[in-house]
């Protein structure tokens, strides 16, 4: 079933008086750009917020960093003062080694002393055994000569 020319003129009457009728549906495509260029306006607004937003998240982040970075130089001062420790505790080991060196010098000394002491001590042990001897054999002389007098002495 094909159209008559008078149908189609008959459609395209109609068309035309629902579009005058209707001024909306002329004007879609004028509304249709006009809402397209509200959102562009909306999401560039979006855009430079979220762009604003993100540089003050870096200059947080800036200063999050600064703050490390102060942190790092304590530790690095801590570091330093306790490597001063360090050092300080190695002078005094240091010190306490010569002292325990001077303290064996000591010792030696001493035992040179008390090896004297003992060299002494043998000569004296010496000197009274042969004088115990001597005293002994002196006694025993004496003796036996008062004895033999006093046996022969009529």
């Amino acid at each position: 079933m094909a159209l008559a020319t008078e149908d189609i003129e008959e459609i395209r009457n109609l068309i035309i008086e629902v579009l005058t009728e209707r001024p909306d549906m002329a004007n879609n495509n004028v509304r249709y750009e006009l809402e397209i260029r509200e959102r562009i306006v909306r999401v560039e607004e979006e855009l430079k917020h979220q762009r604003e937003l993100m540089i003050e998240g870096f200059k947080q982040m800036e200063k999050r960093f600064e703050q490390i970075e102060k942190r790092f130089e304590q530790i690095d001062k801590r570091f330093e003062q306790i490597d001063k420790r360090f050092e300080q505790i190695d002078k005094r080991f240091e010190q306490i080694e010569k002292r325990f060196e001077h303290i064996d010098k000591r010792f030696e000394h001493i035992d040179k002393r008390f090896e004297q002491v003992d060299k002494r001590f043998e000569v004296l042990t010496t000197r009274i055994d042969r004088f115990m001897v001597w005293s002994f054999t002196t006694t025993l002389t004496v003796g036996g000569i008062v004895i033999a007098a006093i046996k022969y002495m009529p």
